[in-house]
């Protein structure tokens, strides 16, 4: 829902932060603005961000680390065509804010001065899908580390070969104001919480780990007593599932995915490839795919910045465009590219709320909010009992992906050997190798258990990182060549 009234809330909560203590107004914004555009730019904005962090760590029965930090600064950013002049600073002053628009303004340098009227300001839409509250200030010190002793506490009481917990807690305020050289005003205020668990199993010399947490735009009082437990079940039953793993067989086969976090194979394999920069230049597998094939019938792929509470929602993009429900590809057909808003412009289309950064020092670019692919009509009992001989991977590890090609590695760190219908045993060490676009076009069946990951993701692209989420059903893919160790 966009809607006005937490649209101004936000905006004066911004204000009051990030404008009024340094003398700025809006106007102040527009005149910087304006002093940007007058050398012909087509675009530009600023870009104001102060975010408080915290972070605890317990390990070996006690807290180890506890961190708290304080960052604020202004990003001043020109565009002209497909160049970008950016700067940055942590002075807020209006004199600062001179110097980095003169700065930026020389991108636009071959044109002549221009006479440039300063767009009066305007508010610009914006979504309602969180709480504006500050998270660190919803649990103490005190309840911050007695909960992740309860976390050890939990671990070590499921199971005697738990030998060693680590448990991690952090919780972020991040509130932006962005202005554009249209006039717009968008502000957000946005929570974010991540409670990890990791757990080592010994059983006769053999150590293994297992791993789980969630989080998302909420207080901590999201990780009550039962989503403790089920984090800490989650954790130990990886471990000693692990505990039994044999070594993976290698070879091209059928592979099941589990669902939800397995979603951050389609992130890494296709979700990056559909991004607008890589199709705009030409280099990634899907450019100049629109309309056509790319996958199987049944896979239909969206990027989701509007589900409430989400790790990787956002009530505006980071240049102040609302978050949107884009469909990229729709039963088997590419229908669409995510997009910033310097992008978009450049290949004649509207941007689709994706333009993000990892802060004020950083230029935005398209990248993916929640991506996920939407569910069928199977259970994950038939697709698992469809399988003669292959891999049911349940749990991922890290990934790498080669946009140009499609082509991905990425490890299991849970999976099981089946076998006509049956699974027989873990096993470990098992690598999936293949191509994004090809993989799409074998997914032969699509489960009805469609789940969105527990709040973990964090994206990295060009060196900057988001939080995002992934989600998937149980989905069979046909020939995938897995690599293995036995």
């Amino acid at each position: 829902m966009i809607s006005r009234e937490p649209t101004l809330a936000r905006l004066a909560h911004a204000q009051s932060l990030l404008l009024d203590p340094y003398g700025l107004t809006p106007a102040h914004l527009q005149r910087a603005l304006g002093e940007i555009m007058v050398r012909g730019a087509d675009d530009a904005d600023l870009y104001f961000q102060t975010t408080r962090s915290e972070g605890w760590s317990l390990e070996e029965g006690i807290v180890k680390t506890g961190s708290f930090s304080i960052d604020q600064g202004v990003g001043v950013r020109a565009v002209s065509g497909e160049k970008t002049a950016f700067a940055y600073s942590d002075d807020l002053s209006w004199a600062s804010l001179q110097d980095a628009a003169h700065t930026v303004r020389s991108i636009a340098g071959q044109g002549q001065d221009r006479r440039v009227k300063a767009k009066a300001a305007k508010v610009g839409k914006s979504r309602s899908l969180y709480a504006g509250l500050d998270p660190i200030g919803t649990l103490d010190s005190a309840a911050k580390v007695a909960l992740l002793e309860k976390v050890e506490k939990l671990a070590k009481a499921k199971d005697p070969r738990v030998v060693q917990v680590m448990a991690g807690l952090a919780a972020e305020h991040d509130v932006v104001l962005i202005a554009r050289a249209d006039g717009t005003m968008a502000a957000d205020v946005r929570p974010l919480i991540r409670l990890s668990v990791t757990v080592i199993a010994e059983q006769k010399g053999r150590r293994e780990v297992g791993s789980s947490g969630g989080g998302g735009r909420f207080g901590l009082a999201y990780f009550d007593e039962a989503m403790v437990q089920q984090y800490v079940d989650e954790a130990v039953s990886n471990a000693l599932t692990n505990l039994d793993a044999r070594p993976a067989p290698a070879g091209e086969m059928v592979v099941v995915l589990g669902s939800g976090w397995p979603g951050i194979l389609l992130h890494e394999a296709v979700g990056h490839g559909l991004e607008g920069d890589f199709n705009r230049k030409g280099s990634s597998a899907f450019s100049g795919k629109i309309g056509q094939r790319v996958a199987a019938k049944g896979v239909t792929v969206l990027d989701d910045g509007t589900i409430a509470d989400r790790r990787g929602s956002l009530n505006v993009d980071d240049e102040g465009h609302p978050s949107q429900k884009n469909v990229l590809i729709e039963d088997g057909i590419l229908r669409g590219y995510i997009q910033d808003a310097m992008n978009a412009r450049l290949m004649g289309v509207k941007a689709t709320g994706n333009g993000r950064r990892e802060s004020y020092a950083h230029v935005p670019m398209p990248r993916m909010t929640n991506t996920y692919m939407t569910g069928g009509d199977k259970t994950p009992e038939e697709i698992v009992a469809s399988i003669k001989k292959g891999l049911y991977a349940t749990n991922f590890g890290g990934g790498q992906v080669d946009i140009t090609s499609g082509k991905f590695v990425f490890s299991a760190s849970q999976a099981y050997w089946v076998e006509n219908g049956q699974i027989q045993y873990p096993v470990k060490g098992a690598t999936l190798v293949g191509s994004g676009p090809e993989s799409l076009k074998r997914v032969s069946m699509i489960g009805n258990d469609m789940r969105l990951d527990s709040g973990v993701g964090t994206c990295g692209k060009e060196g900057q990182s988001v939080p995002v989420g992934v989600g998937q059903p149980t989905l069979r893919i046909d020939g995938l060549t897995v690599g293995g160790t036995a």
